[in-house]
């Protein structure tokens, strides 16, 4: 199995744009891009009259008459046609306007122009094979990892908006959120009762409170503006700041302003004419906005640092946090897309989402990255790939503080030194210096590829935290084969047999009555353990009724929650599965969710075709239970 890498630097796409476009923007004098020639005022000397060839009854043309200021030009003579036919078109001579009896020039009467119908504008503008449709609205195809267009089914619109608003985010399991930003993420087809461009919406704003800043962004802009609702809007507001990418909101300032008219969107205007090289009219826009008590402070500071930023923006902005006592989506994003630091006792005031955009944007340097994108590798947000190539452009940084510039050096021989044993003692070094206590789980992904160099027989006693760093990754097959080396009841057997990539893995009672629940709770994961089993069908039916009564797990519990998980399961909605997946699990760590709600999920998705995912989250319940 295989993680979706959702790293990219599409945050930087508009900024470089402007980039790029401003030195032509703001120079103070244009150059003439005509040849020489165009727009001189010097009169261009009349060509020599050629002899007519023998035969043509054409005369030669006349000679300019340059006499005094107003007299009449005279008429050119046709130039005879050039060989091979194609004649040049000469001007006709003037001609003197039509007079009345009175001898005035009749002047025809100038009639009211027929209004442009909008619809024939749009024509033109956006034609009718560019335009995308809001039935079916993503930014990833199925081929491309993303879950296929019926996803949802034949669910309620409204009931999915529904269950998009109320979740609690962030998650805390990691490969639930990887789930569930590839539905969220997907082009699946809009359900009935909703429009698509609210329905993204309620995507995109879900996607940001995961801290998926990007894939937020992709959803919102795959709606063409022309369709964006006042919802949508909104979102695009919070989606741009999220990415840092101010630049972002000006193909839409124009329609927010009219529609839902905010004081973010009165700034919005003025960033967008200094990013697009109007200076002046971005000071008047400011200015204005001053005057209204639009915004103050740092936040009117911040937008004033975006406008200084475009072409001709010839003014210095210090931004100082003194006095400022809470963080915001404008402030962190503003900040974010000009390169100012936010001091890290603010992101104690807001939620762990803001962390996750922070590891995100790459307007940051390094150093201010690593600690956030350690944190978003463990929520799912950042792939393990993009974690280690993080790390290795941050050897050598000088942004980067010398115990992550060590992590980096270690994390280069565990992946490449020849030696196994250097390998094991680096990756022992990058987890922590004691074995008895669990290394942070994002040191577990970041070793992940590195993990499955160790050979079985030197590695045996590093087996739980070799197997956990693997199958966070998702690497189920290159884990599998420890299956034969590790001590059956300890928790990298639990993990195995649960993440057994083969479908007829079958256990008996006596196996699972075999783990003793290894370090940490050891009753909460026995527990785990029976319920990833049990929604996998790797037990026996009498099996499962014997271990849920000497575990007390009561898989059989129903309730609306669990009818509703029944039902989407039994229409193949993978999509609605993986919603109300995500509803079972709204805790703050892994201690808080029921054996019984893992139980169901993992069932339900296993149920859908998302056995994979079923596998992987089962086994994370071990590792970090």
């Amino acid at each position: 199995m295989r993680t979706f890498p959702k790293v990219t630097l599409a945050a930087l796409a508009a900024t470089c744009a402007l980039a790029a476009l401003a030195p032509a923007i703001g120079q103070d004098r244009p150059e003439s891009i005509l040849p020489p020639g165009f727009g001189d005022t010097t009169p261009t000397p009349a060509p020599t009259p050629r002899a007519p060839s023998a035969g043509s009854t054409a005369q030669p043309a006349r000679p300019a008459q340059s006499g005094q200021p107003g007299a009449p030009a005279q008429p050119v003579a046709p130039v005879p046609a050039p060989p091979g036919g194609l004649a040049t078109i000469q001007p006709l001579p003037p001609s003197s306007p039509p007079t009345g009896p009175d001898g005035a020039p009749i002047v025809p009467p100038v009639g009211t122009p027929a209004p442009i119908d909008p619809a024939v504008v749009a024509q033109y503008e956006m034609p009718a094979f560019a335009r995308r449709s809001l039935d079916r609205v993503g930014a990833i195809g199925q081929t491309e990892g993303g879950v296929a267009a019926d996803a949802f089914g034949a669910a309620d619109g409204p009931y999915l908006q529904t269950l998009m608003r109320r979740l609690t985010a962030p998650l805390p399991s990691r490969w639930m959120s990887i789930l569930l930003r590839r539905v969220l993420v997907s082009r699946v087809e809009t359900p009935a009762g909703v429009n698509g461009a609210d329905f993204a919406a309620e995507r995109g704003w879900l996607l940001l409170r995961m801290g998926e800043s990007v894939a937020a962004r992709a959803v919102v802009q795959g709606v063409d503006t022309a369709n964006y609702t006042p919802k949508l809007y909104q979102v695009a507001m919070n989606t741009a700041l999220a990415t840092g990418d101010p630049g972002g909101l000006c193909p839409l300032v124009d329609g927010a302003i009219q529609r839902v008219p905010a004081r973010s969107w009165t700034l919005a205007q003025a960033m967008c004419a200094g990013l697009s090289g109007e200076p002046s009219r971005a000071g008047t826009l400011i200015t204005a906005a001053r005057r209204r008590n639009v915004a103050s402070g740092v936040d009117m500071l911040l937008a004033q640092k975006v406008v200084g930023a475009g072409g001709q923006g010839r003014q210095a902005v210090t931004i100082e946090w003194d006095g400022v006592d809470q963080l915001t989506t404008w402030r962190l994003g503003l900040a974010m897309a000009t390169g100012v630091v936010v001091p890290d006792p603010l992101f104690a005031t807001v939620g762990p989402q803001a962390t996750y955009w922070r590891a995100l944007s790459p307007g940051l340097t390094i150093g201010n990255r690593l600690a956030a994108a350690e944190a978003a590798a463990a929520q799912g947000v950042l792939s393990n790939a993009a974690l280690v190539d993080l790390y290795g452009a941050a050897d050598g940084d000088d942004s980067v503080q010398s115990a992550a510039t060590a992590t980096a050096q270690d994390l280069r021989t565990a992946y490449a030194d020849r030696n196994a044993e250097a390998r094991l003692t680096a990756l022992r070094s990058i987890w922590g210096a004691s074995t008895d206590a669990a290394p942070a789980y994002a040191r577990l992904v970041l070793t992940a590829r590195a993990a499955v160099r160790i050979p079985a027989a030197l590695g045996k006693g590093d087996a739980d935290r070799l197997v956990a760093s693997m199958l966070s990754a998702g690497l189920d097959h290159s884990a599998s084969r420890w299956l034969g080396v590790v001590d059956r009841g300890g928790d990298a057997w639990a993990m195995l047999v649960l993440a057994d990539p083969n479908p007829g893995t079958r256990l008996s009672y006596g196996d699972l009555a075999s783990y003793s629940g290894g370090p940490g709770d050891s009753a909460l994961k026995q527990r785990m353990l029976f319920a990833g089993l049990a929604g996998l069908g790797r037990l026996s039916a009498g099996d499962i009724e014997r271990a849920a009564q000497a575990l007390g797990v009561p898989i059989g519990t129903e309730n609306a929650w669990t009818r509703a998980l029944d039902r989407a399961a039994r229409a193949g909605q993978p999509g609605t599965v993986a919603l109300l997946a995500a509803t079972g699990l709204q805790t703050a760590r892994w201690h808080g969710v029921p054996p019984e709600a893992l139980y169901r999920i993992v069932a339900a998705l296993r149920a859908v075709g998302l056995e994979g995912e079923a596998r992987m989250l089962a086994a994370e319940a071990i590792a970090r239970a």
